[in-house]
């Protein structure tokens, strides 16, 4: 049998001594014909060839332990983008390295490497493929993050923030993880507690203080040399300090309230969603994530983790299920979000042991959605700036719904939900009462 090269008048298929070519494209490893690479091997033998030296152990074999891995790479539908990772990627080399220690890997031992993107997309890769178990990343890489962190700071803050972190916020965190019914990534937020704690404790040195002797002065000098709100996060340290009576009962001040900045203006917003509604040249991924945002306002976390169980067609109407209230589409935006859902992947994906979801917006790592930052950078790139533009959503929605919807449907605080709301009717109240004055004057001058 030989591959099909040409196409005669009529459309149908040719192989090559029928139109002339002699090349023989059969395998001289397998037998197999078509996928040409190099030597005379097909693509899928060079790949079995490189998936073994990717991942061979002292002795030159493939790690047991990494069969799984081996099996999904080799399995591919199409060896040629795999043969181009393993050649370019810094994540096959950093699997290289790890096979060749012969460690048995585990999570333990990637925690002990500097976090990185790299370690990170490793992970993933051997949990995607069964070689390790899951776990709650966003929570359970933050120690390995702490040792990192703790490698040039004085003992003694470490001696205090290891058990802030373990017995204090992770403990909450994960407990908050369990019963939550929404994606909601704490990674960012404990990193920030935990450095401006440790941001503290320095601080402090600087001035010859110990915790035992800490006054209320001291913290109001803390938050008076503050840049920004970071310095308030103190707050959760403090707080912890003084169950363990390291401290005595101190005061934090509340965040100053700020009015809603940075809105989109009306007039900017409806064109904006008439583009990602009817503008061909934006990706399609592109268009339905910016029409969602500027319509509904949904967290990007929420955005990002939505898939096509979140969507119900029904013979006239379209809904999305952003929380416990589903909201109406508009046709097009329906349309775009159901191209998502029957597209097939654009990527190759590797096989996976346990069934996840399919993402409407995928990521580059195995079995993960885009990450918040990569679809904020993504949309802001394309001109659809997420953070106004959520704003106005946010804004628009305030005024018309009450904050426990509101809360449900973007996935905010329910007291962020009731200041929106609050600022959202005085906002409207102030325009109509600019009307009844402009209306009044038209009056007088007729």
């Amino acid at each position: 049998m030989q591959p099909l090269i040409a196409r005669d008048d009529d459309g149908a298929g040719l192989c090559g001594p029928c139109v002339g070519f002699a090349a023989d494209y059969t395998c001289a490893q397998c037998g197999r014909a078509g996928n040409p690479h190099s030597r005379g091997r097909c693509a899928h033998c060079v790949l079995a060839e490189r998936v073994s030296a990717l991942l061979a152990g002292p002795d030159g074999t493939v790690v047991p332990q990494l069969e799984p891995l081996a099996g999904a790479l080799t399995s591919l539908p199409s060896p040629f983008p795999a043969i181009q990772w393993i050649k370019e990627s810094p994540n096959s080399k950093l699997l290289t390295r790890l096979a060749a220690e012969g460690q048995t890997l585990s999570h333990e031992l990637l925690d002990e490497l500097p976090p990185s993107r790299n370690q990170r997309y490793v992970r993933q890769l051997l949990v995607h493929t069964g070689v390790l178990d899951e776990r709650h990343e966003d929570l359970e890489r933050i120690p390995g993050w702490l040792e990192h962190e703790l490698a040039d700071k004085p003992g003694a803050h470490a001696k205090l923030a290891r058990p802030f972190l373990h017995w204090f916020l992770l403990r909450r965190a994960r407990q908050r993880a369990a019963i939550r019914n929404h994606p909601a990534s704490a990674d960012r937020d404990l990193r920030r507690r935990v450095s401006v704690a440790l941001d503290f404790l320095a601080w402090m040195d600087q001035r010859s203080l110990v915790l035992a002797d800490l006054a209320q002065e001291h913290i109001d000098d803390w938050i008076t040399g503050a840049t920004s709100q970071r310095r308030y996060l103190i707050r959760y340290f403090l707080k912890w300090t003084t169950s363990r009576r390291l401290t005595r009962e101190l005061t934090i001040p509340s965040i100053p309230s700020q009015e809603p900045q940075n809105l989109l203006d009306e007039d900017d917003r409806w064109p904006l969603l008439q583009r990602c509604l009817t503008d061909d040249a934006l990706p399609t991924d592109v268009r339905a994530a910016g029409a969602i945002t500027l319509l509904f306002g949904p967290s990007t976390e929420r955005l990002c983790h939505l898939t096509p169980d979140h969507l119900k067609f029904g013979d006239k109407h379209a809904h999305l299920i952003l929380g416990r209230h589903p909201v109406l589409l508009p046709p097009r935006l329906a349309e775009l979000l159901r191209h998502l859902a029957e597209q097939p992947q654009l990527r190759p994906q590797l096989s996976r042991v346990h069934p996840g979801p399919q993402w409407l917006f995928p990521g580059m790592v195995p079995g993960k959605p885009i990450s918040t930052h990569g679809m904020t950078q993504k949309l802001n790139r394309h001109g659809l700036p997420v953070r106004t533009s959520r704003n106005a959503a946010l804004a628009a929605l305030a005024a018309d719904f009450p904050s426990p919807i509101l809360a449900d449907v973007t996935g905010m605080h329910r007291h962020t939900a009731l200041r929106w709301v609050a600022y959202a009717r005085r906002d409207w109240a102030e325009y109509l009462a600019a009307r009844a004055e402009t209306h009044t004057e038209t009056a007088r001058k007729e």
